[in-house]
């Protein structure tokens, strides 16, 4: 306000008919010709308009910077079950269980344990019922005394979803579907219309039984075998999962082909049948775009759940090229660095990566834990 009256000031002192001595009499400078002028001949004005920029500046700088720390960003860590699905070696039911484990201590409250499929579908999960019944007795007390622990897991049918409930996988299911007919025939056996209809049977159970459902879709950004997908058929498919009762809609770039321009219109079409804390992203990093991906959610369309693997682990075995999840550490890492919370410690979380690209034999696909790995070795 101070400013404001010394500017006014300033001004109210110059002659009404102020001309230009280039200009003709009878041509008269506009008001903002004039003020132009006025603060380039003046350098009393000039340092106020800079010192009112800068500091208004400063302030919206600080409160986009306090929103952001006050920001929470939920991690669904899917490594072990759509990073392990991909692997053609079969981990030991105990290495799964103590790499679930390691998880759960880095911070990790949301993890996508494993898959109720048929063993012929994928081996590598097909020990599911054993490795989730041990995680859901394993940490019954600490979700008891208070801690919000979510269990999830991927059921593909009413059978899949029974052999969870009788292992006590009741914290979460997520039934799986695609926008791309030909992803859907070759992923799951049916078409996409066809998938709506079978997840009825799955939804209904689910609601009888007060189980939370979280639904995945494929392609959002491409497909293998079709090409471009349009976000008005996302929009149209996270409408129908939403009708059937999921809670949470994780929209998966499953080959790694989006940018952010793209997903951000995909996400702007989502959310005319969405909320945005219904709105999971879960991108792979097959063409280097996921971290940026993941950015443009957050900061343009304020995406707030995000799915990665640890260590990068895993893709999809129905689509040729999809490897590499992105890596949950590199995403803790960004997220942490633009003043956010994820509850996650990022060295435990690490750890936990080494361990399991340890028994895997292959180096972490985490370029954050390399670099910090190296950093301290």
């Amino acid at each position: 306000m101070q400013h404001s009256n010394k500017i006014i000031s300033i001004l109210s002192k110059v002659p009404k008919n102020h001309h230009h001595h280039h200009r003709h009499p009878s041509s008269p400078l506009s008001s903002f010709q004039t003020f132009s002028l006025l603060v380039s001949n003046n350098p009393t004005i000039t340092t106020i308009i800079q010192k009112s920029f800068f500091s208004s500046s400063t302030i919206t700088t600080q409160q986009q910077q306090q929103q952001q720390q006050q920001q929470h960003i939920k991690i669904v860590e899917v490594g072990p079950r759509d990073g392990l699905q991909n692997e053609s070696i079969f981990i030991p039911t105990p290495t799964k269980i103590n790499f679930i484990n390691k998880l759960i201590n880095a911070g990790c409250n949301n993890v996508e344990v494993t898959s109720f499929v048929s063993p012929k579908a994928i081996p590598a999960l097909e020990d599911h019922s054993e490795v989730m019944s041990e995680i859901v007795t394993t940490w019954k007390k600490q979700k008891d005394d208070g801690r919000e622990i979510i269990l999830s897991s991927l059921v593909p049918n009413v059978k899949g979803l029974e052999k969870a409930c009788e292992v006590g996988a009741m914290d979460e299911v997520a039934i799986f579907g695609s926008v791309s007919e030909t992803f859907s025939k070759k992923n799951i056996n049916c078409s996409v219309q066809e998938s709506i209809t079978r997840f009825h049977n799955v939804s209904k159970i689910t609601q009888e039984k007060n189980i939370p459902l979280r639904g995945y879709i494929s392609c959002v950004l491409g497909c293998p075998y079709e090409g471009n997908i349009k976000p008005s058929s996302v929009a149209k498919y996270a409408e129908q999962l939403l009708e059937l009762g999921c809670h949470e809609i994780s929209l998966g770039d499953t080959i790694g082909v989006g940018t952010p321009k793209a997903t951000v219109e995909m996400l702007r079409e989502v959310k005319t049948v969405a909320d945005t804390k219904q709105i999971a992203v879960h991108f792979h990093d097959t063409y280097g775009q996921a971290l940026a991906n993941i950015y443009a959610s957050i900061t343009e369309e304020g995406i707030s759940v995000v799915d990665s693997s640890v260590a990068g682990l895993g893709g999809c075995p129905y689509a040729k090229g999809a490897s590499g999840n992105v890596a949950t550490e590199d995403v803790i890492y960004m997220l942490h660095g633009m003043g956010m919370h994820t509850g996650i410690d990022l060295d435990q979380l690490i750890e936990a990566g080494l361990y399991i690209s340890n028994v895997l034999g292959r180096p972490t696909r985490s370029k954050v834990a390399l670099a910090l790995s190296t950093k301290k070795g």
